[in-house]
């Protein structure tokens, strides 16, 4: 949700079914609205990882409530025994025919207090709020894509070169 003056966050859950280390990284391409914690790091064979996206306050409501920001989850399948202080940007380079799993994911903004009727007898203060990133159910699977990527080679994407760390 977006409110002026406040920061928003969400969280993903990145789940590895595979039985290999995976390493990750998140980029954006406005990093300096938004903090992603942590925005790199290993999820072990079997495991979860949770990922907090903070979107910094906001002086005023975009206009239209639209958003063009977006951010790339990447991941690449990484030695056993790997820790997050052996992250390296050279990881996730796309050379000698390594695989690097990548899941775009854009901004949706909510206002806090969606306009609605409110019938009358009900509580105005009960409307639902949601996530700054709204991907519903996608959010639990996201990193379930990712890894299924990693053995699905796609084209290199010129994009890329927008995305800052």
């Amino acid at each position: 949700m977006i409110e002026v003056k406040k920061q928003s966050s969400c969280s993903l859950q990145l789940t590895n079914k595979t039985d290999k280390y995976v390493a990750f990284k998140v980029k954006t391409t406005n990093p300096k609205k938004y903090c992603v914690r942590p925005n790199a790091g290993i999820v072990l064979p079997g495991t979860t990882c949770d990922v907090t996206v903070t979107m910094q306050a906001q002086k005023e409501a975009p206009p239209d409530m639209q958003c063009k920001d977006k951010f790339l989850l990447q991941s690449v399948v990484a030695p056993d025994g790997v820790t997050p202080k052996d992250i390296t940007p050279e990881m996730f380079n796309k050379e000698d025919g390594k695989v690097v799993g990548e899941f775009k994911l854009r901004v949706v903004y909510f206002p806090a207090n969606p306009p609605s009727p409110v019938p009358e007898g009900s509580d105005e203060g009960s409307s639902p709020r949601a996530s700054v990133l709204d991907n519903g159910n996608q959010n639990t699977s996201l990193f379930d894509a990712v890894s299924r990527s990693l053995e699905e080679p796609k084209e290199k994407s010129s994009e890329l070169d927008r995305w800052a760390q």
